[in-house]
């Protein structure tokens, strides 16, 4: 059991017969009553983001979370298939499991996949991915001062903006938490 005046971002814990995780919480001392904890919570299962207030004496059932390193092997339309870099087990996620991530996922990308009770409950990617451009229109010469944007395919089937100067063909980084194009490679 863990304190609410412990939570944190990223903190995992178990409440309403659920699994969730602290997105942002905030401490609040009013005048000559007791402290109070304002927390905004996601649900790992179903995506469904709540806030409570809790009294500072409250209490939540922390949860053990398994970290483990896997690598991205290949997607065969329904399902993900990832390896794990100690036991070589191959397990395979859904869409739904990863969730926008899904999007940025390239052959041989490590990423983390949090475990609780033996069964998958977050991805997490790198924060930059690089990932090549398969189509995007011509860029015209001169288009670098206007800073304008176009859209780009990428090889693993996602859409982003990216400058007008770059061309089809080119290596780019991502920031894989906003869907940013952040420079070439």
């Amino acid at each position: 059991m863990i304190s609410v005046t412990e939570l944190r971002n990223n903190t995992k814990v178990q409440m309403d017969g659920g699994i969730w995780e602290c997105l942002d919480y905030q401490h609040q001392k009013i005048g000559r009553g007791g402290a109070k904890v304002v927390a905004k919570f996601r649900n790992l299962d179903t995506g469904s983001i709540v806030e409570r207030s809790f009294n500072a004496s409250e209490k939540l059932q922390d949860i053990y979370i398994d970290y483990r390193k896997m690598q991205y092997l290949y997607n065969d339309g329904e399902h993900y298939t990832f390896m794990d870099m100690e036991t070589y087990e191959q397990p395979s996620l859904t869409k739904e499991q990863i969730g926008d991530g899904a999007k940025f996922l390239k052959e041989n990308l490590e990423v983390t996949i949090d475990y609780f009770q033996q069964r998958a409950i977050n991805v997490t990617l790198p924060i930059n991915v690089e990932l090549q451009i398969v189509q995007t229109d011509p860029g015209v010469k001169g288009d670098t001062v206007s800073g304008g944007t176009k859209p780009a395919v990428l090889e693993s089937g996602a859409t982003v903006n990216v400058p007008l100067f770059v061309e089809q063909g080119e290596m780019i980084r991502i920031d894989t938490r906003t869907g940013a194009y952040l420079g070439r490679a």
